[in-house]
């Protein structure tokens, strides 16, 4: 796993899917400043690329969740790669909103799952793991069991470990914050002193401040 996840790492730098802005940071959904950006989903534009993240999450899923018997995406980003994962395994495929239609059937899942179904989640990125979790437990109210998530990336806070931990979901991951930084220093992608930037940072992302 090690060697697919510093792999998929050099593929994501190579298709430039990692930004490193120390002095212009992003601001994320929950509202944290980061250094740091992974858009995986860059990945969607690049047929070999696409295909190489659906056989290895099909490759995941067959390793460590063989009694799968549905699949779910997340929305917005995790929705495609799971179309495509589930299509790969002959599998029913849904998607769980963040929040319900404020329409029509006000659905907050999007597909039809059958009771005590046992589903794997398919998530494009978890950095809090709070968006996630959610689906998780959408899916959990509907009377299915989650028995594990597939996802592309995830930056490794505590907090997102102990919330997975503490809702019983294990996680598998693709690649993730150490594999990515270690190969875009080997390449030359970022300096060292761009690495102690974003280990300050992933100390304590949600108190980070960018320096002058």
């Amino acid at each position: 796993m090690d060697q697919l996840k510093k792999a998929f790492a050099s593929k994501l730098l190579k298709i430039k899917a990692i930004k490193l802005q120390p002095n212009n940071p992003f601001t994320w959904a929950s509202g944290w400043k980061s250094p740091f950006y992974c858009d995986n989903r860059k990945a969607l534009s690049y047929p070999e690329l696409r295909n190489y993240v659906k056989i290895e999450i099909v490759h995941a899923i067959l390793e460590r969740f063989p009694d799968v018997e549905a699949i779910a995406g997340v929305a917005t980003g995790a929705i495609p790669q799971g179309a495509l994962v589930a299509d790969a395994l002959h599998l029913p495929f849904v998607y769980v909103r963040s929040k319900p239609k404020d329409h029509g059937l006000e659905n907050l899942i999007e597909g039809e799952l059958k009771p005590a179904m046992k589903v794997v989640v398919i998530e494009d990125l978890i950095s809090t793991g709070g968006s996630s979790l959610k689906a998780v437990e959408a899916i959990r109210k509907n009377g299915c069991e989650v028995i594990g998530m597939v996802a592309s990336y995830t930056y490794g806070f505590p907090v997102a470990e102990q919330a997975f931990a503490d809702a019983k979901v294990t996680l598998v991951t693709l690649t993730d914050y150490e594999h990515v930084v270690q190969e875009a220093l080997e390449t030359g992608y970022i300096d060292a002193c761009d690495v102690e930037v974003l280990h300050q940072w992933r100390k304590d992302p949600a108190h980070w401040q960018q320096t002058e």
